[in-house]
């Protein structure tokens, strides 16, 4: 595991043990898994489960600090206000913000004591997050910096795929500033200010898994590499598609949606379960869920839709056995096993595949 550089209490503003398994089959499927996912889930959703939103789900905004009213806060020239990267407009935050804020807060809270992994609730311990008001992102940093390297990195809204894992590899979070509505307090498709700081940044206090979001990052590159020597236009953009659709499939079922063996019993890890209150005691609890070891060629061939509660969920061991698991991901990438995955969601957009294809072209 390669170890992290000091922080310097500042943002970079320009830088984006193995469960038994199966052979390896291409398209195999855990037992009545769910099949390919439904036409309307909305577009570019690689965009989405990295963290962001679709383009066409931007301008809906999720609350009184929206995407305009952020870049208008800023007083970002009109020119300029498509910035990827920027600063968190904290001062734009309306009270009825921050009641959304403590409203989703509270009631989490009660849910992560019984279904929460022992090191996401160490980590909302160290982050100290106010239970009151939005955390500045500056003090968030402030207290993760120094145990892992990471850092939460204000973004406006969408980010493509290759600049999220990019800044993952760089230990920098893209988080979104905005937050829902008090009166919209269940699961939106849009990530919010909630979603990132509170169901995602416990987790990057934690050492190895930490270190698995540094391989996500690094496998990125590696698949820009691999694909940068094929001559032929649309049998790169065939194997490029189909590489992001399995490290998509990966990340959502382990960093968004993914459950863990502890001592106590199987529990929630994923980001998308902590920070849905009603999801996160549905994946444990309910006979509709299926449940089952986590393995990595299950995972990547496994399609899922975004807007309803997840019917099928992997556990893992331990982040030993995730970060082991995205070290064969890399592999497999490399010896040309993602080359073809299952079809189905994700969808890959376009601008997906311009910002891994962007390599070849600087």
């Amino acid at each position: 595991m390669t170890q992290h550089q000091p922080c310097t209490g500042a943002l970079r503003a320009n830088s984006p043990r193995d469960a038994p398994r199966e052979p390896h089959r291409q398209g195999a499927r855990p037992p009545g898994a769910v099949s390919q996912g439904a036409s309307g889930t909305p577009a570019g959703v690689v965009g989405f489960l990295t963290g962001y939103p679709s383009p066409d789900l931007v301008s809906r905004g999720t609350g009184d600090v929206t995407h305009k009213s952020v870049v208008r806060h800023m007083g970002v020239p009109a020119a300029l206000q498509d910035a990827l990267y920027i600063k968190q407009p904290y001062e734009a935050y309306s009270p009825e913000n921050h009641e959304a804020w403590h409203r989703l807060h509270s009631r989490m809270v009660p849910r992560w004591e019984r279904y929460a992994n022992e090191h996401f609730m160490r980590g909302v311990h160290s982050l100290r997050l106010d239970p009151q008001r939005i955390p500045r992102l500056s003090d968030v940093n402030r207290f993760l910096c120094p145990l892992t390297g990471f850092q939460a990195k204000a973004v406006s809204g969408y980010i493509p795929a290759f600049q999220f894992f990019d800044c993952l590899r760089n230990r920098e979070f893209p988080t979104t500033v905005t937050i829902r509505p008090a009166d919209r307090l269940d699961y939106l498709p849009e990530p919010d200010i909630f979603h990132d700081i509170a169901g995602h940044v416990p987790m990057h206090t934690d050492k190895a898994f930490a270190e698995t979001l540094v391989r996500f990052g690094e496998c990125a590159h590696t698949a820009a590499e691999l694909v940068s020597g094929i001559r032929d236009e649309r049998l790169r953009l065939q194997r490029l598609t189909s590489i992001i659709r399995a490290m998509a499939r990966f990340f959502w079922f382990t960093v968004e949606f993914g459950l863990m063996n502890t001592r106590e019993g199987v529990k929630a890890y994923g980001s998308g379960l902590l920070s849905s209150y009603g999801e996160l005691e549905h994946s444990l609890e309910s006979a509709e869920v299926q449940r089952f070891p986590l393995q990595l060629e299950w995972a990547i061939n496994q399609a899922f839709e975004i807007d309803h509660y997840q019917p099928l969920l992997f556990i893992a061991d331990s982040f030993d056995h995730v970060f082991s698991l995205v070290d064969r991901l890399e592999s497999w990438m490399r010896e040309g096993k993602l080359n073809k995955v299952a079809p189905g969601e994700p969808s890959v957009s376009e601008a997906d595949l311009r910002s891994f294809l962007h390599l070849q072209n600087s």
